[in-house]
Parts: C-alpha cells; structure tokens; sequence
C-alpha cells in the first residue's frame, strides 16, 4: 500500500476494510504454495483444520466452526470426499445428519499440514510474538464487526 497523500479520511490507504481486504487476498495467496502439494486449497485447509481438531462433525457445524454458509461447506466436503480425504456417514439414530471424519488418508495429510504454521511464519517473515498479536488485534475487530451488525445504527 502506498503512504496517505491528501490527509483526507476518504483516502483508499487510509481505509482499514482496505487493508482488510488486501491482507486476507495476501495471505490466501501466500498460502497457496504451501498448501497445493498436500493437493488442498486454504477454505479445503480450513475444514481439514476443523475436522482434525473436532471430528466427527456435521455439515452444520464446521459451518458454525468456520463462519460460512452451509451452501459454501458442502461443495468443499464433496471435493475432499472424491479427493478421499473425508468420509461423509449418516449418524445412527438421525439419518438425516451426516457425520463427516478425515479418512485414514486425511489423517496422515496432517503430519504435512504440522510443517504449514513454521513455512508461513517463514514465507511472511513473522515470529510467533508477531502472530499472536496479530491474532489478538483481529479477534477484536472481529468482535467489534460482529458488535456493529447488531447495533441498528
């Protein structure tokens, strides 16, 4: 991004769901080198993340987990599924949920995915001291967005 020119509070740099925005594409994109050999893409990675921490889970939850609309999961469940990576199973007693569970394959791709924390750090030039500040700053815009959704005003 380049500095702020005019002073003006409607300058594009200084408009933080600019830099908002420019960062998340910045940090898919870095991921994307990272991720491709373990045959993933980042929202794939995500939902991997959240089954090897969680599993077994239903559709609706890793929604929950992940924030994003159960109509943007399932083609990605389906994509890791034919990639045989997730297995989707209906719940005894509920056969209108499924379960979804990492496969034996899926499970293995997680000694990979340990290597990706250690490659970011390295590839954005960040310490764990940098992330976990980060991390913290974005927990609370995420909260201040959330907090802005509800307020009418």
């Amino acid at each position: 991004m380049s500095e702020v020119t005019t002073g003006s509070p409607l300058d594009l740099e200084r408009q933080v769901c600019f830099a908002m925005v420019l960062a998340s594409r910045g940090i898919v994109a870095a991921y994307r080198p990272v991720l491709e050999p373990m045959g993933l893409t980042h929202p794939q990675y995500l939902v991997m993340l959240a089954l090897w921490q969680h599993a077994p889970l239903s559709l609706t939850r890793i929604s929950q987990l992940l924030q994003l609309d159960p109509g943007t999961v399932s083609p990605l469940l389906k994509r890791l599924e034919a990639a045989g990576l997730v297995e989707r199973t209906r719940v005894p007693g509920d056969e209108r949920t499924l379960a979804v569970t990492p496969t034996p394959a899926g499970q293995a791709l997680r000694a990979q995915a340990e290597q990706v924390p250690v490659r970011m750090m390295a590839r954005l030039g960040l310490d764990e001291e940098d992330l976990r500040q980060i991390h913290a700053l974005m927990l609370r815009v995420v909260a201040a967005a959330e907090r802005a959704q509800q307020d009418p005003t």
